[in-house]
């Protein structure tokens, strides 16, 4: 049985929205994948204001990375060699494996800032719409200036 549906009747209505089916069906992948690691929320503050928070426990600043590449922020997190610390773990509960979270941004997403506190990666994003993308009012006149004789 398959779990695609057709966006089809959406785009009946809209122009402009082909990524969003790429983004439904990205989405889809995902969640048939299982991967729930590292845990992670998605926060909203205010109208342009977001937080993307990792729970990256066990990880260093050093061992994360962050880029932001076409539209998509990818979290990277790469597990330290221990083998030098001469340790022998007993139990070991906390999860340090490598992970990679990818979130596609929306039209005039960036991010802000970035900062791993008691162990979790916060990531501030904020939309910035610049003034040509704002919505204008267009004034309607009796005539049309490039049919005037």
């Amino acid at each position: 049985m398959s779990t695609a549906f057709s966006m089809t009747p959406l785009f009946r209505q809209s122009v402009g929205f082909d990524r969003f089916n790429d983004l439904f069906e990205s989405a889809m992948r995902n969640e048939s994948a299982g991967s729930s690691y590292p845990p992670y929320n998605v926060e909203k503050y205010a109208d342009d204001q977001y937080r993307i928070v990792v729970a990256a426990a066990g990880f260093q600043e050093e061992d994360l990375e962050l880029q932001v590449e076409r539209g998509v922020l990818t979290v990277t997190g790469g597990k330290r060699d221990t083998s030098a610390e001469n340790v022998t773990y007993l139990y070991q509960g906390i999860a340090q494996r490598a992970f990679k979270l990818s979130f596609r941004l929306a039209d005039h997403i960036e991010v802000k800032a970035a900062s791993l506190v008691n162990g979790l990666l916060n990531i501030d994003l904020v939309r910035i719409v610049p003034e040509e993308a704002k919505a204008k009012r267009i004034p309607i006149g009796s005539q049309h200036p490039a049919l005037q004789r």
